[in-house]
């Protein structure tokens, strides 16, 4: 990354998207007055403590330790995304966002009531190969409690040279004792998409992470449905999808809608932080060669989603949805809605450049709502298994200390409670996204063939006798109405 460049992207619950503009415009379009507008009274209290801790802490203290840590509390006391980054933390940054770094392959969350919480384990990582889950609370790594450590410090401590060990102890709901799982690094490589042929002409396309060719690679992958068969139906994979590039969320949207069509929306108190974007758009972060086919753009789309589905696979989903291009099926969305811009700053050296990421804008969806802190809601509520939901101690952006607000938004509590007491799925349920028992894929797969929808669990069956069906039912009609007028086709 250019260090002259605002990096914005969208990486999950610890990194949002946003612009990329220029640090000579950002600079000029800071206000004059507000700059010299200095809180002399603070300041002088801030040198007070520096001071003091200077001449009295029990052991000597280095000036640059003092500062970083005040530059630290201050940009992550602000909310739970924005942060200081170091040099570390900087080049962590980079690494992650270019889909290759060394570690352990987890997304990872800190909030003060539960210590490092899993967001997501990434596809074909140690973490996901060692059956770490979304919702499960690392309370120690390598010995070293969790609770009190920053995130960045906890982030740092499981990434490393590869081949190298780490012993992560967890709790997970539903399980009395913490469990030791021991880990070897690698070389993190997150293959952003995946795609195989269902039967009946449906294809399945994951996305586990937004990055700079998820466009190209999906393009690829429809082309190839394209050049095998006639594709009649999609699913759309974004469960424990953390987020990634904003570009390439909203170059997926643009293989699915028409050209100049609005996928997102952002709104804040600078004139860069206002901006609105749309399918087919020049992107010059993300060059494309590969163009996908027309029939994308009409054949019926079921897109799957869960709790671990932040930011931009939040956006990628409002925006499908809101223009009735498919139908969201699953659980609740995280509910990320809010917009991070990496501002890289004066390197101390010209090797260690650091930055900040900050919180500078809100994102909507087409139709003008916000989903910060309360998700995307599927148009098809589906349980992780036949059995229920597996018991996890997932979190969303609700429950995260300092999060932003919307007026007008509020979480749906009863959803919440009939979640929590749908909790009923064993360790003989568990399966990998796209494999032969994946529950909600298989129900995804039903629906687009017009075949009944379960919902999973004895909890549901009541509430699906009653509403689920007749809703799902209308949803399919809805959402292959603008299919069925182009193509003339559904799947039988």
């Amino acid at each position: 990354m250019d260090k002259n460049t605002l990096k914005l992207i969208t990486v999950g619950t610890a990194v949002g998207f946003a612009l990329t503009m220029g640090m000579n415009a950002w600079a000029d379009k800071t206000d004059t007055a507000t700059q010299n507008q200095l809180p002399l009274k603070e300041i002088r209290q801030f040198t007070d403590v520096f001071g003091a801790i200077k001449s009295f802490y029990v052991d000597p203290v280095g000036d640059k330790k003092l500062l970083e840590q005040a530059l630290t509390g201050m940009v992550s006391g602000l909310d739970p995304h924005s942060a200081y980054l170091d040099a570390e933390g900087f080049k962590d940054l980079q690494e992650g966002t270019e889909g290759e770094f060394g570690g352990l392959g987890i997304e990872v969350t800190k909030d003060g009531k539960s210590g490092v919480q899993v967001v997501s384990p990434i596809d074909d990582t140690p973490a996901a190969k060692a059956g770490v889950r979304a919702g499960d609370i690392i309370i120690k790594i390598d010995n070293t409690f969790t609770y009190d450590l920053t995130l960045s410090k906890c982030v740092k401590m499981m990434r490393g040279k590869p081949k190298t060990p780490v012993t992560l102890q967890i709790m997970r709901k539903g399980v009395k004792k913490p469990i030791t799982i021991k880990l070897v690094r690698s070389i993190i490589k997150v293959q952003s998409v995946k795609a195989k042929e269902l039967p009946d002409g449906i294809g399945y396309i994951r996305i586990s992470q937004f990055q700079e060719h998820t466009e190209e690679d999906l393009a690829k992958a429809l082309n190839k449905f394209q050049k095998d068969h006639h594709l009649k139906g999609l699913v759309l994979d974004l469960r424990n999808n953390p987020g990634g590039l904003l570009d390439a969320a909203v170059g997926v949207c643009g293989l699915f809608l028409p050209a100049n069509t609005l996928v997102v929306s952002t709104k804040g108190r600078t004139e860069d932080s206002n901006r609105e974007f749309f399918t087919g758009q020049p992107l010059p972060n993300l060059p494309v060669t590969e163009k996908g086919p027309e029939e994308a753009k009409t054949v019926p789309i079921v897109v799957l989603i869960n709790p671990s589905s932040a930011s931009a696979s939040e956006i990628v989903a409002g925006a499908l949805q809101d223009h009735k291009r498919a139908t969201l099926m699953g659980r609740r969305s995280f509910g990320k809605g809010s917009v991070q811009t990496v501002i890289p700053l004066t390197p101390l050296t010209e090797k260690s450049p650091t930055g900040i990421k900050l919180t500078t804008a809100r994102y909507y969806t087409p139709s003008g709502r916000s989903i910060q802190a309360t998700g995307i809601k599927p148009d098809v509520a589906v349980d992780d298994t036949a059995e229920g939901n597996y018991p996890s101690f997932i979190i969303r952006e609700a429950d995260l200390d300092n999060h932003l607000t919307v007026s007008g938004n509020s979480t749906d509590t009863d959803e919440a409670k009939e979640e929590a007491e749908s909790e009923t799925a064993s360790d003989k349920d568990v399966y990998k996204f796209g494999d032969d028992n994946d529950f909600p894929l298989q129900q995804a797969q039903h629906f687009l063939k017009g075949e009944p929808v379960k919902k999973g669990g004895e909890h549901a069956a009541k509430a699906s006798a009653k509403s689920s069906q007749p809703d799902a039912k209308k949803t399919t009609e809805r959402s292959n109405e603008t299919s069925s007028k182009n193509a003339g086709k559904s799947v039988k």
